[in-house]
C-alpha cells in the first residue's frame, strides 16, 4: 500500500521530530557504537538521520513501488551505513550514509521492477535509473534544433552521455519497453513443443572450474598459513581477532587484553600486514601482483 496523507504509518512524523545532531555528538555516538557496541547510541544515530532516508525514498516513488516499502529499504540502508561507519575517517555520517541508502533503495526497485532481473552491473543500474530522463532531454534538444533522431542515433547519444557500452543501452531499452513472458511458453518454431526454459544456458560452474577453484583455494590457504607463521604470537593474536573472528574484535578490547593503547594495537596490526605482504611476495609472483 502506498504511503499517502491518510497512511497510518507514524514513522515519517516521528522522523521529522527527531533530534538534530551536531558533528561532535554524532562522532561520540559513532565511537560508542563502534568501540562499545552501545545499542542506545546506534538508535540515536539512526533515528536522527531517518528523515534523510525518508527524503531519499520519496525520490523513487515514480517507479511505482509502495512508499512504505521504499522507506523500509531506505531504513535498512541507513542501518548498514551506521554499522559500517568509521568515525576515524573524518567524514560526516550523513555524507557516508547517502550512498548506502541510495544503493539499498535502488536494489529494491530493480528487484521488483520485473519478474526478470533487470541488471546488476553499475552501467545497467545507471541506465535503469537515468535512461528515460536522458532520452527525453536528447529528444527535446534535437527537436529544438529541427532534427529527428532515429533509434540507433538515440542509443549512441545515450551511451555517450552516460558513459556505457552501446549494447547495454540497446539491451536496457528492450527490457524497459517489453513485457514479461512465461518461460514455460512453448516455442512456436519447435515441433516437439519445447518450452523456452529448456533453452536456457546452465550457468553453474563446470566440473573443471570447480576443481580448479578448489585447488586455488587450497594453495591460497597454504600461502596465508605460511605468512601467518612469519608473525610473532602477539601479532597473530591481533590478526586473528581483527580479521578472522566474526564479529571482529575492536582495537580497544584488544588493547585492554594486551595492556596496550588502542593506537599501539593499530600500529602492530599495520606492521603485521607489512610482514605478511613481504612473505606472500616471496612465495609467489602471482600473489605479489594481486597485492600491488
Amino acid at each position: 500500500m502506498a504511503l499517502d496523507d491518510s497512511s497510518p504509518n507514524p514513522l515519517p512524523k516521528r522522523a521529522m521530530s527527531a533530534e538534530l545532531l551536531d558533528a561532535e555528538t554524532e562522532l561520540q555516538l559513532a565511537y560508542a557504537w563502534r568501540d562499545h557496541q552501545d545499542v542506545e547510541a546506534l538508535h540515536r544515530l539512526i533515528n536522527a538521520y531517518m528523515r534523510l532516508a525518508i527524503s531519499m525514498a520519496a525520490k523513487f516513488k515514480r517507479y511505482g513501488a509502495p512508499m512504505n516499502d521504499l522507506i523500509q529499504e531506505a531504513g535498512l540502508g541507513l542501518m548498514k551505513a551506521a554499522d559500517k561507519f568509521d568515525p576515524d575517517r573524518g567524514v560526516r555520517f550523513s555524507t557516508y550514509a547517502v550512498w548506502w541508502i541510495k544503493a539499498s533503495i535502488q536494489e529494491y526497485v530493480m528487484r521488483n521492477w520485473s519478474m526478470v532481473r533487470t541488471g546488476s552491473t553499475s552501467s545497467q543500474k545507471s541506465l535503469f535509473f537515468n535512461m528515460r530522463r536522458i532520452q527525453a532531454q536528447l529528444e527535446r534538444d534535437a527537436f529544438a534544433d529541427g532534427m529527428k533522431l532515429d533509434k540507433h542515433q538515440l542509443h549512441e547519444k545515450i551511451a555517450a552521455e552516460i558513459g556505457v557500452p552501446l549494447r547495454d543501452v540497446q539491451m536496457m531499452d528492450g527490457r524497459l519497453s517489453g513485457a514479461d513472458f512465461s518461460l514455460n511458453a512453448v516455442q512456436s518454431s519447435d515441433e516437439d513443443g519445447r518450452e523456452w526454459i529448456e533453452a536456457l544456458e546452465d550457468e553453474r560452474a563446470q566440473a573443471a572450474e570447480v576443481v580448479q577453484d578448489s585447488l586455488d583455494r587450497h594453495q591460497l590457504r597454504k600461502w596465508l598459513a605460511t605468512a601467518m607463521m612469519s608473525l610473532n604470537e602477539r601479532e597473530r593474536l591481533i590478526i586473528r581477532a581483527r580479521k578472522l573472528n566474526e564479529p571482529p574484535r575492536t582495537l580497544e578490547s584488544l588493547g585492554r587484553e594486551l595492556g596496550l593503547s588502542k593506537e599501539r594495537v593499530r600500529q602492530l596490526e599495520a606492521g603485521a600486514f607489512v610482514k605478511m605482504r613481504k612473505n606472500l611476495q616471496s612465495q609467489s609472483r602471482e600473489v605479489a601482483n594481486l597485492l600491488m
